[in-house]
């Protein structure tokens, strides 16, 4: 858990006041005019970014001042834990008590560091909550997103599909849920040859991670994340700048595990149900190859036109054995592909969904949360991009144009035309620092699914 909040109490907490350019004025209204002054000369305009501290007439501070530009913006003030001094603090402002959640969160999201093999780092800013605000909620959405992070950010090495199996094994171990696995040639036993084909050339056996949480009578709510726990490309193998990252192709199963564990911690009144489909996409003499044809669990066959477009596969048999259960809802994590960055950035989550209630749902929730979220189509005229001459389909288009709708029109044939989907391309990192976001692997439209889930089953 998260340690940079206090909660009510009697510490002493230095004020943190927030203003913006229009109410500068009346938010310097205590200020001495030495005070005033001093601000003056520190040239502090109220805009966002600015931050100036207010001297007490015994050479201390007495507040803070703070530009920002959105109140309800949770990350305009998650640059401040690593501004400001060890201490303890409050935030004051107009706005502040109808927005203190989204702020907390923003802090906490800002105090964020991954510390696994570095030890400094750690930010010892703490911010004070009062007793009247939701401190599970706010504790539990920082938690969850930390856990996201570090999932991304270790080390293959350190984060193979039995160590993905052993996180998603204690979280249901702490909220009392049911766990399974089926792990290597059992896959083939059991029916799911497409994540054994792409995971058999590893030493790291590949594996189908199950959670069964909840209420059998509420809704079912089924999330499938993609745990590729590193991406060589296979035989079509990546160039060494495009296979440097490649840790993070288990981001779709972080998210999908850091979702869960917001459910469950939340008590959302769902039957809930996660299935990771874990492999390494590694090259030995029994690598899947190019123009080979393997059977999925659906039964439909398909070609390999290129065995780096293997994340749909293990997300197919998974998919398929999800709508089994005829889910309320499927939702599904996946860093699928590079068109979907470059039809909508890296700092966007980019989904598919078949339902145009959900749909617009997660868009009016990826703007609520500032999780930002944006729709793209499943063109039904691109599936022919997708036809094969020896198979029912092949799992790649051979044309550069289209590729993360292709990949969504590709995962919509193993979902059931009465099931309810939405699929995540989702970047899962962040290129560059920004407040509240540092290098490395980020939480993308996980804040603004939980909400969507709430205002759809906390009616």
């Amino acid at each position: 858990m998260t340690d940079c909040f206090i909660y009510g109490g009697r510490t002493d907490a230095a004020p943190i006041v927030l203003v913006t350019s229009s109410n500068l004025s009346r938010a310097t209204k205590k200020l001495t005019s030495q005070q005033i002054n001093w601000l003056n000369q520190n040239a502090f305009t109220g805009k966002p970014g600015c931050l100036c501290a207010i001297p007490s007439e015994d050479g201390g501070v007495e507040r803070y001042l703070v530009g920002i530009d959105d109140i309800e913006d949770p990350f305009a003030i998650a640059d401040l834990p690593k501004r400001l001094p060890e201490g303890v603090y409050a935030l004051e402002g107009s706005g502040v008590r109808s927005n203190l959640e989204s702020l907390a969160v923003g802090w906490g999201l800002g105090s964020y560091s991954f510390t696994r093999y570095k030890k400094n780092g750690v930010i010892k800013a703490k911010l004070k909550l009062p007793n009247s605000s939701d401190h599970q909620r706010i504790q539990e959405t920082v938690a969850a997103t930390y856990r996201v992070r570090d999932l991304i950010n270790t080390p293959a090495e350190d984060m193979m599909p039995q160590h993905l199996s052993a996180v998603v094994a204690e979280l249901a171990q702490t909220h009392e849920a049911e766990f399974s696995e089926i792990v290597g040639d059992d896959l083939l036993a059991e029916n799911y040859p497409s994540i054994h084909t792409v995971g058999r050339a590893s030493v790291h056996p590949p594996r189908l991670i199950e959670m069964l949480w909840g209420n059998s009578k509420h809704p079912l709510v089924t999330l499938v994340g993609k745990g590729i726990t590193f991406d060589s490309g296979g035989l079509d193998i990546k160039p060494a700048a495009g296979m440097r990252s490649m840790k993070k192709d288990m981001g779709g199963a972080a998210h999908a595990i850091g979702l869960a564990q917001l459910i469950m911690a939340l008590e959302l009144p769902v039957r809930l149900r996660l299935l990771v489909a874990s492999a390494e996409n590694a090259i030995s003499s029994n690598a899947f190859r190019p123009g080979d044809v393997i059977r999925t669990r659906s039964g439909i066959t398909v070609e390999i036109e290129n065995t780096d477009a293997e994340g749909r596969l293990v997300l197919c048999d998974a998919l398929s054995d999800a709508c089994d259960e005829q889910p309320d809802l499927l939702v599904d994590f996946a860093t699928l592909t590079g068109a979907a960055r470059v039809a909508v950035g890296t700092e966007m989550a980019a989904y598919f969904c078949n339902d145009r209630e959900l749909a617009d749902l997660v868009r009016e929730t990826g703007r609520e949360t500032y999780d930002p979220t944006w729709e793209l189509p499943l063109h039904k005229g691109y599936e022919s991009y997708l036809k094969s001459h020896v198979a029912d389909l092949q799992n790649a288009a051979n044309t550069p144009f289209g590729g993360a709708i292709t990949a969504a029109l590709y995962l919509q044939r193993f979902v059931d035309d009465n099931v309810r989907w939405l699929h995540f391309d989702i970047m899962a990192w962040n290129n560059r620092a920004r407040s509240g976001r540092p290098i490395g692997g980020e939480a993308m439209g996980m804040r603004a699914m939980l909400v969507a889930l709430e205002k759809r089953y906390l009616k």
